[in-house]
């Protein structure tokens, strides 16, 4: 049995903000989009958990599969689930696109900017869980608080940022994309609520949404990990204590008691 809480890790973006929740340390002045939480070790984990914080839309963009990544002389392709946990009236998420295209069709509406047309911009609200597998063509949009949990590769192909002075990667991200429109259900799972939000028979690793009351244990199957992210309440697993805004990674038997609750909280597992 092991366990470690992980280390925030701050990235400014273009599209980032200033005023992070308060579970976060303040931005100071910075445009802070995301946190990531690492390994002290420098450890390759196979997953990595994110928080998300838009003022602006993201870039649309899309991530390789495993093999394609390979073939690129990469560790790992990237998937990826978001869940969401706060947005503006009128947020949206964009997934796939509105109609299928031909890759010449594709790679002009991204050279001539009418791209940002052809996606299915669909409306969010918080506990709204999105899968997004590699090859899907997405964008989160402005005024969004989410997590994400995706596998742990820095690999993205940006196909248009609106004007943003930035690298594209149009010919490997044509290469790849699923010129289709997104046909995965919606999955709602407030917090507050239980679900499966992902199995490992569809995606590299499992998530679900929990919620304690009081104290739980969880089995996580031998050999693999478990990384925790309580959203809501407090308490100790094993001993160790956790809040809303931290991230653990745990291997083995786990006892988690809630102190402050109830506690809402992410557990994925990599396949």
């Amino acid at each position: 049995m092991s366990m470690q809480k992980l280390a925030p890790h701050y990235v400014e973006k273009p599209w980032g903000r200033t005023d992070l929740p308060p579970i976060f340390a303040p931005a100071e002045g910075r445009q802070i989009g995301e946190v990531w939480f690492e390994s002290a070790d420098g450890r390759d984990l196979p997953l990595l958990v994110k928080y998300i914080f838009t003022s602006e839309r993201l870039s649309i963009q899309v991530h390789p599969d495993d093999a394609q990544a390979v073939a690129k002389g990469l560790a790992r392709g990237k998937e990826e689930i978001w869940y969401i946990l706060d947005c503006e009236p009128g947020a949206t998420l964009g997934i796939g696109l509105i109609a299928p295209m031909t890759p010449d069709q594709f790679r002009a509406a991204a050279q001539d900017g009418s791209l940002e047309q052809w996606i299915d911009w669909k409306p969010v609200r918080p506990g709204d869980c999105y899968f997004i597998p590699a090859g899907t063509v997405h964008a989160i949009g402005a005024g969004i608080t989410l997590a994400e949990i995706q596998q742990n590769a820095d690999v993205t192909y940006r196909l248009y940022d609106y004007g943003r002075p930035r690298d594209l990667h149009l010919e490997d991200g044509v290469a790849v994309s699923r010129l289709t429109p997104y046909d995965r259900p919606l999955v709602e799972a407030p917090l507050g609520s239980e679900a499966r939000l992902i199995g490992d028979d569809e995606a590299p690793f499992s998530l679900d949404l929990v919620h304690w009351s009081k104290d739980q244990g969880v089995n996580v199957p031998n050999g693999r990990l478990l990384w925790f992210t309580p959203l809501t309440g407090a308490g100790t697993v094993n001993g160790l204590p956790w809040k809303k805004g931290d991230c653990l990674l745990l291997e083995g038997n786990c006892a988690f008691t809630v102190t402050a609750g109830p506690a809402s909280a992410l557990l994925a597992i990599p396949r």
